[in-house]
Parts: structure tokens; sequence; C-alpha cells
């Protein structure tokens, strides 16, 4: 079956390995070195990110609400007429309302730390929209989409933009090995993943704790989470021959592995640093050697977790599981096995450096193949329309963070730890294309009639434009109607 469009080099350098062309970007005669040129100028920490609050701030502040959240529950708790002030309150909304608010000017209620999230989106899009390095940008969305935390659970709120743009960013040119270290250690996944409060049933706190959890039922101990999505979604992939028995041995060598600033109690002495900080207690730590994978790993506190990340990194079952992953994101939903095999064999002659995985991707023919495009995601083709248009600047407060939720992919929220699909399937149902042709007129609306839809056409789209589109762009009736048209356009949804 005719692929419905049909792109020349320059837009698939511009749209498949981009984000979309903004004013005065061309691509020029050498589509791969376009690409492969902006490796060597990528800024890590580019202006939009630079006036964030630090991880250490942002912890503070969603541990200073956890402790207002929990002397409340306690007074409420304490109270001899609880039953009695809780049936009051719940007649009296806008008391809720108010008090809410005080907290919320205090700086540690639940809309302010909702407040560091949109600021964090916002700059992550204005990081999209302005970039000069539109291929590695790429990337980064990319690798947060693989090592996935969400938002929808309450502790990654404040800290999902800083994973990103401290555990992603820093290390999309470097080794898989430091990018995987990066991501499990960053108090996002941990906190995420429940890794923050896993224990060793035979740690020096797991037996201490042992008898008070079996008297009032508390749930403290082994955590498997995060293990197992390290096995099944960072590294080796599904179904790949790892063991029930791998999942709970790695989860008992990440233990110990914890974040600084959230313990109470005794527990806080125990755990050194600054809030944020990743460290690893011994207290903690499920003590003896590991046998995962049929590889024993002895006895050496944090290093035995970083020793078996440091493993799995190298695994010819990784490097197969992040080649498909990769191939299906450049060249096609169903990935072509030469390209896999090629991106295979870069990623273990190079030990992992991505750098010379990427320089495979961009010299692999089959990510050129005009006749297997790609259906852009939502956040894909919103930004590859305000590159289009020109904008620089974002619109209120909250910038497109409603926007990104009304067309069903949310900044950070995946909902699950395997992050957000890559196919047409995911992302071309009737109804999401009907959203689409709605917030497309609502952004050419926005635009005006500032500028000509057919010079835009041809800067975004220099040879990817079917005569049809071109001509229905051309016939219409105001520039507004035109860039409509342009964005809506079965070109302009695939990339």
């Amino acid at each position: 079956m005719q692929s419905p469009v049909q792109f020349g080099a320059q837009t698939l350098a511009l749209h498949r390995f981009g984000l979309g062309a903004r004013p005065g970007e061309y691509v020029g005669d050498d589509p791969r070195g376009w690409a492969l040129d902006q490796l060597q100028r990528f800024e890590p920490a580019p202006e939009a990110l630079t006036e964030l609050p630090s991880r250490g701030e942002l912890m503070t502040a969603f541990a200073d609400y956890r402790a207002m959240v929990r002397r409340e529950r306690n007074a409420r708790q304490d109270s001899p007429s609880m039953d009695i002030a809780g049936a009051a309150m719940a007649q009296q909304p806008d008391a809720a309302a108010a008090d809410q608010r005080r907290r919320n000017r205090r700086g540690n209620g639940p809309n302010a730390l909702r407040l560091e999230f949109i600021k964090a989106a916002n700059a992550r899009t204005m990081s999209a929209i302005t970039t000069e390095t539109p291929f590695a940008e790429r990337m980064v969305h990319f690798w947060s989409n693989h090592f996935a935390v969400s938002a929808d659970k309450q502790p990654v709120v404040p800290l999902a933009g800083n994973y990103e743009f401290t555990a992603i960013r820093p290390n999309i040119l470097g080794n898989f090995r430091d990018l995987l270290f990066a991501a499990v250690t960053h108090p996002a996944m941990m906190l995420y993943l429940d890794q923050a409060q896993s224990i060793g049933p035979n740690s020096m706190v797991g037996q201490r704790t042992a008898r008070r959890r079996r008297e009032n039922g508390r749930q403290l101990g082994l955590n498997e989470n995060l293990a197992r999505e390290v096995l099944e979604l960072h590294t080796l992939g599904v179904r790949t021959g790892y063991s029930q028995s791998d999942v709970t041995e790695l989860a008992r060598a990440l233990t110990g592995w914890t974040v600084a600033g959230l313990a109470r109690g005794r527990f806080a002495r125990l755990v050194p640093g600054e809030p944020g900080e990743t460290r690893f207690v011994e207290a903690i730590h499920e003590p003896g050697s590991r046998t995962i994978l049929g590889k024993r790993y002895s006895e050496s506190g944090g290093e035995q977790a970083m020793a078996v990340l440091t493993d799995l990194a190298r695994s010819p079952k990784t490097a197969r599981h992040l080649a498909t992953k990769l191939a299906r994101h450049f060249a096609a939903d169903e990935p072509p096995e030469a390209m896999i095999a090629r991106l295979e064999e870069a990623y273990l002659s190079s030990d992992g450096d991505l750098s010379t995985v990427y320089q495979a991707l961009v010299n692999s023919p089959e990510a050129w193949d005009a006749s297997t495009p790609k259906f852009r995601s939502p956040w894909d083709w919103t930004i590859g329309m305000l590159r289009a248009a020109g904008i620089d600047r974002l619109p209120g407060r909250r910038g497109l963070v409603p926007v990104f939720q009304q067309l069903g992919q949310g900044v950070w929220l995946p909902g699950s730890p395997a992050g957000w699909g890559d196919t047409t399937a995911t992302w071309a149902g009737p109804g999401a294309l009907m959203m689409r042709v709605e917030v497309a007129q609502q952004v050419a609306n926005r635009i005006g009639n500032s500028l000509d839809p057919r010079n835009v056409a041809e800067r975004a789209m220099p040879d990817g434009l079917s005569e049809a589109t071109t001509l229905a762009i051309a016939r219409a009736e105001q520039p507004s109607t035109g860039m409509a048209l342009l964005f809506a356009s079965p070109e302009f949804l695939r990339r």
C-alpha cells in the first residue's frame, strides 16, 4: 500500500530527525551532515532551563508539603471531636478552599508544587521550539520517554522536569551506562517506582523494624518495582530470558539506594545529605552476594547494584532492545531488521557509546525511506507547528500544558513506566484526528493573518507537500485558514 505522503530528504531531515523548521532554518544539500553536526553544538543546559529551582529546592518544598499534610492528618485524628469537625468541614468547602489557598501562598500547598511543574513544562516547550539543534533535542525526548516517569504520582510532580534536565539531557551523547545510572538513581525515578522505601529484610533497619511491621501492619520491606522495570523496559526488554529470581535479586542489590530529605524520626539520621541527593545507606541494604542472569556479584555495598547495571548496559540483549526502539522511532512502526542489526553492532562495538549509535542511525538508508512515514505524536506535531510559525513565546502562565493534555499527551504524564507508544495506532484514532483539526485551527487563529501560509509551507516542507495540499493552501480565503490547512494536512501530521 502506497504511503499517503512522499517526503524528500530535506523534509525528512527537518521533521523525522529534527522537530520541524523554524524561520531561517535550512537543511542544504547534506541532510545527514545537517543532523550529525548538531551533536557537536548541542547545549545540555539552554537558557530556558537555567532559572528553574534546583533539585534540593524542589525536594525541600515537597518534603515540607508532606510534613504539613502529615501534621494536619495527625491533628484531625487526635481531636476528640474529629467526626463532628470532619462533618462540619465537609459542609464548608469555602473554608477548606481558603485553607488550601493559604498553604499555596506559603509555597507548600499542592498548587505551589503544580506551579513548579508547569514552569518546567514550559521550559521544556521553549527549549524545543527555539533550539538550533533539533535532532539532539529529539534524542532528549526519546530517552526521557524510554526512562519514563509519570507526574500522576504526586512525588514526581515537582521533580519530573529536573529529572529530564539533569539526568537525561547531560547524558544523551555519552555512554548508555552513564545515562542508565543517572536515570535509575534520580529521585524522580526512585520515588516513582518506590525504590526510596525499599528496605532489605535482613539489613540492620529491616531486622529492627520487622516486629514493629508485624504489629502495626506497615508495608515496609523489599520493593521490586524499579528492578523489574530496569530489566523489562530500560535494558534487556520483555521476554528476554530473565526470571522472577533475577528481578528479586536485582531488587535486593538495589536496596540501600535512597533519597535524602524524606526520612523522618530516627530514620532521618541514617540518610545524610541535602534534600534530593541520592545516597547509599548501608543500614537498609540487603547484605550478601547476588546471582543475576547466571553471574555472581559479591557483597560490595552500593557498588553491587552498579556492577549489575554495568553488565546490563553491556548486554547484547540491551543492544537489541535499544536498536529496535530507535529503528521504530526513525524508520517505521515495523522496524527494518537490517537497520536494527546495524544499530546493534554500533552499540556493541563502541561499548554503548550513544554518539556512535546516532552516526549509524543517521547513515542508515532505512531512516531516509520516504515510503514509511511516521505518524507524529501530539507533542511532536504541536512543536512542529510552533516552530513553523516562528513562535518564541508561550500564552499565559500555563503555556501549552492544557493543549498537550487536550491532545492526549500531557507533558511527563505517560501514565506508566513504559512511556508513550511510538506507532500510528497509538495516535491516529478518529477522535484524536478531529482534536488535531480543532487545535490546528486554534493555533492558526492565534497567528492570525500575519504570515503567508504558502511561504511557511515551502519553508517547513521544502520537498514534502503534495500538489493537492499546496493547491488547497493557495486557494484559502485568508492566511489563517491556509495555516490551519497546512497544520492539519496529511503531510504535516507525519514525519
